[in-house]
Formats: C-alpha cells, sequence, structure tokens
C-alpha cells in the first residue's frame, strides 16, 4: 500500500496543513553525507538494470532504509518545481572472514586479512525514480573505511538532490547496489497538491491550477475543470500502476472550462489525471500536475477486480492482470470433486502484496488438477482458477495427506477432507480414516505423488482410484443380487397372475346314469367357467376319451390338475354311491364300467386308495344335489374331505374351489347366485322326471 507523506495530506479534496519547503537553487543534482562517509554523484543518469542478487564476498555497504523530503528547485524567485529529496541509509551487510588455525588463538594475524581491514568498504547505490510521464535512475558511489565499521552496523546516509515530479503524482523509488546483494527497496508516495503547500507564488503551475469537481449523474461520471477561459492546456488520463510502466489511455489539448464525461465502468483506482499547462504564450515550456481522484471509491475498486484476470501458466507459474495494482493475497487450495470450498494449503504463498501483470512461480515440486490458486481481498475471496485444466484434465478422487515432521524427525500423517484434516490412524467415521492403513501402506509402496516439502511438513496425493473401483464393484454386485430378486419375483408374480387369468383346475367326476343327470353335470360346468375355473368333464372330452379308454384318461387328467394346484370334484349320485361301495365290499377287484364312456368307475381304483392313505384332503372336494341324495348316503370314507349339497351350498362349494383369499365375499356371494341360476332349471327338470333313463348322449357336449 502506498506510503503517505509526512505531516501531508494527500487525498484530492482535503484540508491539509499549508507548509514552506526549503529551496533550493540552480537545476543541479547533488549529494552529500555523513560524517565518516564519502561519496560522489556520476553525472547524468544510468540504465535502470538491478540485476540478480548475488552472495556478497564478505562485508558490503546495502541500502537498509529511504526517507524522503519535500522540497522546491528554483531557477527564479517565481519559477519553481516541486523536488523530491531522498536520504539512503546505509549498513554493513556479511561478515569478515574468521582467522583458521592457530591465528584463532593468538598467533600471527594474516596480512592479507589486516590489510584488507584497513581498507575501504566501497558501493554503488542506485536509486530510480518514476512518476508519470518520467522515469529516472542515478548513481552515487559510497566509501566508508573498514576499520570503523561492524558487520550489521549502520554506517550513516546519503542525501540526493532531487526528483522532480508534478503536483499531485503518485512517485516510485527503489533503491540497490550494483552488483546487488538483497532485495531493492521500494517506496512509493502520493505528492500533494497546490493546496496543501505555501508555493504558489513560486510554482506556475499553481496559477492557472483547474479547480476539478467530480459528479455521477446515472451510469455517467463528469470531471468538471473551471479555468479561465483562455488557458490552454493538455489534459491526460492514465492508469498509474506500482508495477511497470504507466499506461496512458487519453489525451486532448483544451482551451478554457471543459466537462469531461466518463462512463461509471471506466473508473480505477488507479486512474490518473495529468494536467499540462502552458504557463506563457510564447514559451514552450510547459509545467504539470497530477490528482488521482479515485483512489477510494468503490465503483473503482469493483471495477478493478471485474478487469482482473488470474491465469495458470504451466509448468508451475500463475500471472494476475489487472489494469492497477491490487490490495490483495494469494493462496494456494485443494478443490475435491463434487464441489465445496477449496481448502487452504500450507505452503501459502507469499503474503506480501500480489504482483500484478508479472509471471510468478508457484512452491511445488509437482502439479496435480485440484490445486487452485485463490486471490482474496480483505478476507474476501475474489479469484480462483485451478491447476491448468486444459492440461491436466479434470479433477480427481485423490487424496491429499499432509504430513508434519517435528524436530526429532518424528512425523505425523493426516488426510484433508471436508471436516478438517483427519488423522490417518483414527477411529473418525470418515473415508480417509476408513482406508487410513491402505493410504498408509500406498505412500509407503511410493504410490502417491509428493507435491510440496521443506524441513518440516509435505503434502503428498494419493488416487483413489482402486477404492472407488472395489466400492463400485460392490454396489454393482449388490445391483445385481437386487434386479435378480426382483427377476424372481416378477416370475413368480407373472405365474400368480397368469394363474389367476386363467383360474384353477377343476376336474368333475361323475357317474353317467341318465341324460338328465348329465344335462345337469354339464350346466354345473359352464356355470363354474365363468368364474373362472378351469373345468375339465368327460362330457367335453369324448373323443380322447373314446381314443385313450376311460382308465388312462382319468389318470392324466387328475395328474395335471394336482400338479397345477388343482382340485377334484367328486360329485355322487345314487348310482355313483352304489359303485363306491361296491368297489369297497369287493376290495382288491375293480367294479366293471357302466358304460364306454364312464370315467368315474375307471377312477375308483385311484382315487379310493387317495382317500385310505390320507391325501385326498386339498386334493378332493365332494358334492351332491338337493334332492337327488340324502347327505347321510354318502361313504364315511369320503366325508374326510369337505362335502356340499348344490345348490344350497354353493358358496361354501365356490370358496373351497377358489384360491386362498380369492374373491371377496361380495363378489362370492353374486357368484354363487349365477351358477344357481344356471343349475336350478336342470336340477327341477330332473327332479320332475327322475325315472326316464333318456338318451344316454342327450344333453352332452363332444369336445370335438
Amino acid at each position: 500500500m502506498p506510503v503517505p507523506w509526512f505531516l501531508l495530506s494527500l487525498a484530492l479534496g482535503r484540508s491539509p496543513m499549508v507548509l514552506s519547503l526549503e529551496r533550493l537553487v540552480g537545476p543541479q543534482d547533488t549529494a552529500r553525507c555523513s560524517p565518516g562517509l564519502s561519496c560522489h554523484l556520476w553525472d547524468g543518469d544510468v540504465l535502470c538494470l538491478p540485476g540478480s542478487i548475488v552472495s556478497a564476498p564478505g562485508p558490503v555497504l546495502v541500502p537498509t532504509r529511504l526517507q524522503t523530503e519535500l522540497v522546491l528547485r528554483c531557477y527564479q524567485e517565481t519559477d519553481c518545481d516541486l523536488c523530491v529529496r531522498v536520504a539512503i541509509h546505509l549498513a554493513v551487510h556479511g561478515h569478515w572472514e574468521e582467522p583458521k588455525g592457530e591465528e584463532k588463538f593468538g598467533g600471527a594475524a594474516d596480512p592479507e586479512l589486516e590489510e584488507s581491514r584497513n581498507a575501504f568498504l566501497q558501493a554503488q547505490v542506485v536509486l530510480s525514480f518514476q512518476a508519470y510521464p518520467t522515469a529516472r535512475c542515478v548513481l552515487l558511489e559510497v566509501q566508508v573505511p573498514a576499520a570503523l565499521v561492524q558487520p550489521g552496523q549502520s554506517v550513516g546516509s546519503v542525501v540526493f538532490d532531487c526528483f522532480e515530479a508534478a503536483l499531485g503524482a503518485e512517485v516510485r523509488i527503489w533503491s540497490y547496489t550494483q552488483p546487488r546483494y538483497q532485495k531493492e527497496l521500494n517506496l512509493t508516495q502520493h505528492l500533494p497538491d497546490c493546496k496543501g503547500l505555501e508555493v504558489r507564488d513560486s510554482i506556475q503551475s499553481c496559477w492557472a491550477l483547474p479547480w476539478l469537481n467530480v459528479s455521477a449523474d446515472g451510469d455517467d461520471v463528469h470531471l468538471v475543470l473551471d479555468v479561465s477561459e483562455d488557458q490552454r492546456f493538455g489534459l491526460s488520463l492514465y492508469w498509474n500502476q506500482v508495477q511497470g510502466p504507466t499506461k496512458p489511455w487519453w489525451h486532448r489539448n483544451l482551451t478554457g472550462p471543459q466537462t469531461i464525461t466518463l462512463n461509471h465502468t471506466d473508473l480505477f483506482p488507479c486512474l490518473c489525471i495529468q494536467f499540462l499547462f502552458q504557463v506563457w504564450p510564447l514559451e514552450p515550456d510547459s509545467v504539470r500536475t497530477s490528482i488521482c481522484p479515485f483512489r477510494e471509491d468503490p465503483r473503482a475498486h469493483r471495477n478493478l477486480w471485474r478487469a482482473a484476470r488470474l491465469q495458470l501458466l504451466p509448468p508451475r507459474g500463475w500471472r494476475l492482470d489487472a489494469p492497477c495494482s491490487l490490495p490483495a493475497e494469494a493462496t494456494l487450495c485443494w478443490q475435491a470433486p463434487g464441489g465445496g470450498p477449496c481448502q487452504s494449503l500450507v505452503p501459502p504463498l507469499p503474503p506480501a502484496n500480489v504482483t500484478v501483470n508479472k509471471a510468478l512461480e508457484l512452491p511445488l515440486l509437482n502439479v496435480h488438477p485440484n490445486l487452485c490458486v485463490q486471490v482474496s481481498s480483505w478476507e474476501k475471496l475474489q479469484l480462483q482458477e485451478c491447476l491448468w485444466v486444459d492440461s491436466l484434465g479434470p479433477l480427481k478422487d485423490d487424496m491429499l495427506l499432509v504430513e508434519t515432521r517435528d524436530p526429532h524427525n518424528n512425523r505425523s500423517l493426516c488426510a484433508l477432507e471436508p471436516s478438517g484434516c483427519t488423522p490417518l490412524l483414527s477411529r473418525a467415521s470418515t473415508r480417509a480414516a476408513r482406508l487410513g492403513e491402505q493410504l498408509l501402506q500406498d505412500l509407503q509402496s511410493g504410490q502417491c505423488l509428493q507435491l510440496w516439502d521443506d524441513d518440516l511438513r509435505a503434502l503428498w496425493a494419493c488416487p483413489m482410484d482402486k477404492y472407488v473401483h472395489q466400492r463400485w464393484a460392490l454396489v454393482w454386485l449388490a445391483c445385481l443380487l437386487f434386479v435378480a430378486v426382483l427377476f424372481l419375483l416378477f416370475l413368480f408374480r407373472k405365474d400368480q397372475v397368469k394363474a389367476a387369468t386363467r383360474g384353477r383346475a377343476a376336474l368333475l367326476l361323475y357317474s353317467a346314469e341318465d341324460s338328465g343327470f348329465e344335462r345337469l353335470v354339464s350346466a354345473l360346468a359352464s356355470a363354474l367357467c365363468q368364474l373362472p375355473l378351469r373345468v375339465a368333464v368327460d362330457l367335453w372330452s369324448r373323443r380322447e376319451l373314446s381314443a385313450q379308454g376311460p382308465l388312462a384318461w382319468f389318470h392324466a387328467q387328475r395328474r395335471q390338475t394336482l400338479q397345477e394346484g388343482g382340485v377334484v370334484v367328486l360329485l355322487f349320485s345314487p348310482g355313483a354311491v352304489v359303485l363306491c361301495r361296491e368297489w369297497l365290499q369287493d376290495g382288491a377287484s375293480t367294479p366293471a364300467p357302466q358304460g364306454p364312456h364312464d370315467a368315474f368307475a375307471a377312477s375308483l381304483s385311484c382315487v379310493l386308495p387317495d382317500f385310505l392313505q390320507g391325501r385326498a384332503p386339498g386334493r378332493y372336494v365332494g358334492a351332491y344335489f338337493d334332492g337327488l341324495l340324502h347327505s347321510d348316503a354318502v361313504p364315511a370314507l369320503f366325508r374326510s374331505v369337505p362335502v356340499f349339497s348344490l345348490p344350497s351350498q354353493l358358496p361354501g362349494f365356490l370358496r373351497t374351489l377358489q384360491e386362498p383369499g380369492d374373491p371377496r365375499p361380495g363378489l362370492l356371494r353374486e357368484r354363487a347366485r349365477l351358477v344357481s341360476q344356471a343349475l336350478q332349471p336342470a336340477l327341477d327338470q330332473l327332479l320332475k322326471a327322475p325315472g326316464d333313463p333318456g338318451d344316454p348322449e342327450d344333453g352332452t357336449r363332444d369336445g370335438t
């Protein structure tokens, strides 16, 4: 930041104290030194070439502090210019070479060492001065007897008179030696204008100094210059940069009062205005004065940050471009993928003000795409750029390890995570803690990339790809298992839906007594098909029955029905009861079939063993028709399964035939009503003519 003048107010528009300045007569530059020193000013200016820092061969004189003072350089009583006097304080840098061997213990002194100590320490000190639009460098030779000084001791100062500068200008001064043994000293100061000095009668530019008023009108800024009508002057707008030369932006030759309009986006803290006055119309000489009215303007500072650009320069460089110097600090940080704040790292970049428009080097051993540079001002983040995104690719899911060493070379490791730096071998519930041992093995086996190192700390980037792959492999395996379970559930549900859609299988067995009974069985089978149920009955399969025979047909139908979870319905009639009793009385002998299509008689050899061996429950259901048979007539062996009277007990009968849980009670009653309506006419007809044998083929349904 600029250093203010002592005892002077430097900002435009303030009311500083009015001071009298020392007057120097004549145009010549001079130099003088404090007692004990001898100095000489070289004639003319020299090139400003600081060069690189070199090691001192022994004790040398170096500048340690700069001090400035305002004076007037006068050519006549009323013709003076503002001038900057610079005092350079010097000290001894480095040490004398220590004696070796016996000389250390009182031996004879080295004649060459004694001669060097009796000689002079000599230095060439360069003073560099810059104030828009001029720049100068002068060279001063200084020497002091070596016997009178000690290493680190101040030896005095050299005063240079003087550097001329414009009123209100910003000046920058550097000092260093040739050759250069240390970093150059620098000083930046703002000069006062005519209001703060008792110089109105001495500096001719103050006679015609315009009154400048800055006003805002929406997005426009007006610079109103109040001068006399016939006053001719040049007006320049320029960017006064601390680093690098000033940059002219706009220049006009004007006469009389003027109003200059600028857009608010043109304002910057270093935007300055210089007036060039021609005092006497017949004389070509001109005087200059400068002011910088926007140094404290908030709009100018916002514009400055909007115009600033942060660049990363491979392999390990960075650069901040801006129209003006920035009161900012730069730091390194680690940006993890997936968002979140960039976490600050050690080492920070040098905490001094950021040097703009100059390539700087990052203190890194290796680069990494997750390393970023942040530029902050007053603890507010202004700019951030991650390293060489184009060349290094996107952010990586690497773990950053911070290694800390104590003076006894004991080291500790922690992993940088959003919650902080987690010790590797800790019990925290974070990813770094869970993988602590593996990360430590990766570091010891050389799988981690070292980014930075010094005596006490180091940074390592460890790849996490293999752990991420392992995690995703487990996730994929779990997903595959989940999909497989869903698929099996889908198939199971599909079978259930398919079975529910097709309906449960029901095989009706009855004794073919007459055509009336067959019509009754046919009506029952047709009604059951509407529930839905998949009904099999010999009435509808006469061709298969004739081709295969009653016994083979029944075996095939029974096996298929039971395999599909269906049920065999035994319809008892007087003739069926007789057949069952005959089979039970004869034992091993099978009753002869009553006709070519009587599957009931053929099935008794398979049905009765299921009842005798207790395999019938859940697989068989019995039924008889109201008015044709009494419940006591059903043989006791068959009462091990539910036996229903139809149509009076149709709800229970249908509930037994349906799948478990289906259907709802209201729907079941409705279905029972529909089956009863279909069954009752055939039953009534049979009851009216019970003795009519009829035609055995009448009322049947051929499966063909």
